[in-house]
């Protein structure tokens, strides 16, 4: 296998504070590309090497105005030294895996060097609040015997990648886009942190997946595969009963978020919706809603068909509520 270099060259940072202003200006107003349409299956964007406070806000910003989520991929080294990075990753949305501690070629260390370099990063990312990592990817993508008994120790699932970016190769943003359009439902790409065409990109990664009705999911701890946000496989949506409700994602701010509901199946429909707390919903649209609890949100038809909207206070919990749907 081809080694991968992971570098932050000093030279990128201008490059870097250019590609942000560019995406961020282009997209601070508009509606998340994913808005209009439901999600025909899930992808895994991931991103390599981080944390830090040169690349890491940047980048959160770009996903979180594109609407997207992501697995970052963080080294424990750059976790403990830079722990408010992690805390905001897991508040923008993102999911936390475990990349090494110093990126060593794993597979030429002992059990015991390996042992530390994954316990260190698992230590780093919980105590920095990025909860304890599920996912883990070794770095260079080698892997051997040794290395998956320690992972299974740890309780994680190791993560390769179906689709190379080639973003820490020197990829122009129209490579890295193309990659990203090779993608199909529950596989992963591998991305990084650190280049300024990897950050351009975002605007154009959203929009490329929501052409093709592809939403970023998340890497399932079980499968190893992209799935919906809340776990499930499917549409990220719900049946008890004639009908099925399907979640894909809005535009997104600091504070809260837009989901839309695609409704299938009927046209005289309840959709339940339970909020994980300490999640509210703040506005809907296009229903007659009713809440028989804070937590949850029951939503009827109103005539404007079978399509609906809320707007969700996030107060610190990024999670999607779960859905489902029943006839009458």
């Amino acid at each position: 296998m081809r080694l991968r270099f992971h570098r932050r060259p000093a030279a990128l940072a201008a490059g870097l504070a250019l590609a942000a202003s560019g995406s961020l200006g282009l997209t601070a107003t508009a509606a998340a590309p994913a808005q209009a349409a439901a999600c025909t299956g899930y992808v895994g964007l991931t991103f390599d090497d981080g944390p830090s406070n040169d690349h890491t806000p940047a980048l959160l910003n770009a996903l979180r105005q594109n609407g997207l989520r992501a697995t970052m991929f963080n080294e424990g080294q750059f976790a403990a030294s830079y722990p408010a990075q992690v805390k905001a990753q897991v508040d923008a949305g993102m999911w936390v895996g475990n990349h090494s501690y110093t990126h060593p070629h794993l597979t030429q260390q002992s059990q015991a060097q390996i042992d530390s370099e994954l316990s260190r990063t698992q230590q780093a990312i919980a105590a920095a609040g990025g909860g304890t990592p599920k996912l883990f990817r070794p770095p260079y993508g080698e892997t051997n015997a040794t290395l998956k008994a320690v992972e299974a120790k740890y309780g994680l699932t190791e993560v390769i990648w179906d689709v190379d970016s080639q973003d820490w190769n020197g990829a122009s943003t129209d490579a890295i886009v193309q990659a990203v359009s090779r993608l199909t439902n529950g596989q992963v790409i591998l991305m990084h942190e650190w280049p300024a065409n990897t950050l351009a990109a975002i605007p154009r990664i959203a929009q490329s997946l929501a052409s093709r009705g592809l939403c970023s999911g998340m890497i399932s701890p079980q499968t190893g595969r992209a799935v919906a946000p809340d776990g499930s496989s499917g549409g990220g949506g719900g049946n008890t009963g004639g009908c099925t409700a399907t979640l894909s994602a809005g535009q997104s701010w600091g504070d809260r978020y837009n989901l839309n509901v695609a409704v299938s199946g009927s046209s005289n429909w309840t959709v339940t919706m339970n909020l994980p707390s300490p999640e509210k919903v703040l506005s809907t649209w296009n229903i007659s809603a009713g809440y028989p609890s804070a937590q949850v949100l029951t939503a009827k038809p109103n005539g404007s068909g079978n399509n609906f909207g809320v707007t969700i206070q996030s107060n610190g919990n990024w999670t999607w509520p779960t859905v489902s749907c029943a006839t009458g």
